[in-house]
């Protein structure tokens, strides 16, 4: 190797040495308002509100798009507050005539709930093409001006338009979306609830799938391209606009959960002119549509969209800047939370979400300083740190050095191992087949491992998916609940000692077990050991087996062995569809803070395997079902605390559930982000997040600090391997002239 080419080498070492940077983002970007997030499980499936149900979904449709009501950022219980409604209203009811009923007539007389619902005025959707007009008024780019084959070009986003435009918001637009629920173009997860309550809806979803088959008539069914679908043709009794700024809404019977439903971006509106803008020949093939590129009123608009890697959004230039709240608990004003009140939001001007695959990388990212907050969709990302700091005092002062902020909290879900309650050993049977006498004995059995599952225990062996131990179906927080009270307590697996829920001894379960028919684990009859089967909807990975081992281990405490069938997803649905299976483990995240969202997990008509619902366990109590659907028609008051407290009670003695737990709602964050606070059922958390910079820059530069010695290194290897070329080339020129010399001198 020659000398020139040997320096050429260490100086392209060098030079990209010297280029090395870990820093994520482009010179400059940790100093401009830009909120530096990751996603994890890839990108999101759907933006088009009417087929979106992800929580990869929620960090975007909730920041572009606005349902008629919010809940308020810092207070608990949830509050609903109007967003692109002016008002929360109350309904009105009428009789099966149509006549006025007062607000508290019994459920029994009510035909229909009627909502009206005032749009505030002057809200605009954000800059899109499907908006801009010619001179004339009508539209560039479709309806009037519809584009030609080839008009498209390379045109990939709506920001590639030369032309944008805007209008106003109006109640026509909310009864658009409601109807989009019928149709056959996306997906759309909740048409038939909707279809359950408002007036004429399932009725409007046969007629638009047959006037959709008229349209598509003679067109090649595999092709991307669809003529629009415009479902202003045919009314829906249960939405209309009496007004341009009122929004009606019939809803069948008396049902106050529905409030619930127009705090979700199923109602939020959608303009006709998109659905006609994205419906153009070219536009799918191109990647333009709703699912990719949302259409809304909020407080940001997608600007970038790069599928599985990086999605971001900006501040949209047409929102009102609604304030801050200024509403708090004095642990609220203690944290911080209340120090921007009444300052115009949205803070952020940009937000960056980049999709992260493995949580190691993700994890040195945030520690670096280069993600302001881990994972912004989740709500349990603050307890591995949590947890990290526990058990090491390095992490710990790692961690209070950097200022890291952390949240935790209950929130609105639950985990709970189950049983289901058409298996003979377990439950009452599948038709009646069993006697008064053995389903009491089944009850004792399901008592007895309630009691011995220590979830408490669970808590602690397993503190990155702790929670508070549940003694009923409904979270703190939720109305009706009555966890942390002596009248919450389970009275089958605890007992209220020194101001606390102390779960009974093994001993207690030990006698259920007997009273059961298994004394020591054993059939009295048989004399064999009661073997019962656990279906795990996952693979038991290493990540996964101890928690698996752990259930097998509490079962063992009263000598039940327990035979562990995992399976995936699919499969586990399979078999609680057939009902073949006896033990299972679940979770729930409730759609909206209502004790029925919780409740109606346990109401016989929503039984997994005889009407695919979500009441897994398959449990079946008349008196349970009775109080269930009187509840339901209630508003939060004493009444509906006395059904609530009575189906509760049931439940418990029942025992269909464990029980388990309710996890904590855990978060963290740099120290230069403010207003952090994650929680389930709040998805629009963006506007409120503010950032510092300055703070940032500074971080990122005592965190990340050069590291020069390998330069050092390279220097002196340089200077060796030059030393070690000019020897070589000394050497290699004295060998030459003494080898010229000899053969002169033979000559």
């Amino acid at each position: 190797m020659g000398l020139r080419r040997l320096l050429a080498i260490l100086l392209a070492c060098g030079t990209l040495l010297a280029a090395c940077n870990n820093n994520p983002w482009p010179d400059g970007a940790p100093a401009t308002d830009t909120l530096f997030t990751a996603m994890t499980g890839g990108s999101p499936r759907h933006l088009d509100p009417t087929a979106s149900y992800w929580s990869n979904d929620t960090p975007f449709t909730y920041q572009i798009y606005e349902p008629p009501y919010g809940y308020h950022y810092l207070e608990r219980p949830f509050r609903l507050v109007p967003k692109s409604a002016a008002e929360v209203v109350q309904p009105h009811y009428v009789d099966k005539d149509g006549q006025p009923l007062a607000d508290d007539a019994p459920a029994a007389l009510v035909a229909e709930s009627i909502y009206d619902v005032p749009i505030r005025r002057g809200i605009l959707y954000q800059p899109h093409p499907a908006f801009a007009l010619d001179a004339q008024g009508r539209h560039r780019y479709h309806s009037e001006h519809p584009m030609q084959p080839g008009e498209l070009g390379a045109r990939r986003t709506p920001l590639d338009f030369e032309h944008q435009g805007t209008r106003e918001l109006v109640a026509e637009d909310f009864v658009y979306a409601l109807k989009r629920h019928a149709t056959t173009r996306v997906t759309t997860p909740i048409f038939s609830t909707f279809a359950e309550y408002v007036v004429g809806l399932e009725a409007y979803g046969r007629l638009v799938k047959a006037e959709d088959a008229k349209l598509r008539a003679g067109l090649d069914p595999a092709s991307l391209d669809k003529p629009f679908l415009d479902l202003r043709r045919w009314p829906l009794a249960g939405a209309s606009a009496p007004d341009k700024h009122l929004l009606r809404i019939r809803i069948k019977g008396k049902y106050p959960q529905w409030k619930y439903w127009m705090q979700m971006t199923f109602t939020a509106p959608i303009p006709w002119e998109a659905d006609a803008f994205y419906a153009q020949p070219g536009m799918a093939a191109a990647g333009l549509s709703l699912d990719r590129w949302p259409v809304g009123t909020g407080p940001y608009m997608m600007a970038e969209s790069v599928q599985d890697r990086r999605h971001v959004m900006v501040r949209n230039p047409n929102y009102r800047r609604e304030p801050y709240p200024c509403e708090g608990t004095a642990d609220d004003r203690q944290a911080g939370l209340l120090a921007d009140c009444g300052k115009p939001t949205p803070f952020v001007e940009r937000m960056l979400f980049t999709v992260e695959r493995e949580a190691v990388p993700l994890r040195n990212k945030f520690l670096q300083g280069y993600y302001d907050i881990p994972v912004f969709e989740r709500t349990d990302s603050g307890m591995s740190y949590l947890v990290a700091m526990q058990d090491s005092e390095e992490v710990r002062r790692e961690y209070t050095d950097k200022g890291l902020r952390f949240t935790k909290g209950t929130d609105s879900g639950s985990y709970f191992i189950g049983f289901n309650m058409l298996d003979p050993t377990l439950g009452d049977g599948a038709g009646g087949e069993l006697s008064a006498e053995q389903r009491v004995r089944n009850r004792k059995l399901r008592q007895a491992i309630s009691i011995a599952i220590d979830w408490e225990e669970y808590s602690k062996i397993f503190p990155r998916r702790a929670g508070i131990t549940a003694m009923g179906p409904i979270p703190p927080g939720i109305f009706g609940s009555r966890e942390g009270t002596p009248a919450g307590v389970d009275p089958v697996t605890h007992v209220w000692k020194d101001g606390r829920a102390v779960r009974r001894p093994i001993a207690d379960a030990r006698r259920l077990l007997a009273e059961a028919g298994y004394p020591d684990g054993r059939d009295a009859k048989t004399g064999r050991p009661l073997v019962l089967n656990y279906d795990f909807y996952a693979q038991p990975t290493p990540e996964l087996k101890p928690e698996i081992d752990w259930v097998v281990r509490q079962f063992a405490k009263i000598d039940i062995q327990l035979e562990v069938r995992a399976t995936d997803n699919n499969q586990f649905q399979d078999k609680v569809r057939k009902g073949r299976y006896q033990v299972f483990w679940l979770g729930w995240l409730a759609d909206y803070p209502d004790a029925e969202n919780f409740l109606f997990l346990l109401y016989s008509k929503t039984g997994k395997t005889k009407y695919d619902g979500e009441n897994t366990a398959n449990y079946d109590n008349p008196e349970y079902d009775r109080l269930f659907l009187e509840m339901k028609t209630l508003d939060d008051g004493p009444a509906k605390q006395a059904l609530i407290d009575k189906m509760v009670h049931l439940v418990q003695e029942d025992a269909p559930w464990t029980m388990g737990f309710f996890p904590y709602a855990s978060g963290v964050s740099q120290h230069w982000v403010h207003n952090y606070r994650p929680t389930i059922m709040i998805r629009d958390q963006g506007r409120y997040l503010r950032l510092d910079p300055r703070a940032r820059v500074a971080a990122l530069a005592a965190w990340n600090r050069p590291v020069w010695w390998p330069m050092g290194l390279l220097a002196l290897a340089v200077l060796a391997l030059l030393a070690y070329g000019v020897r070589s080339w000394r050497r290699r020129e004295r060998t030459n002239a003494r080898g010229q010399v000899s053969a002169r001198a033979g000559h």
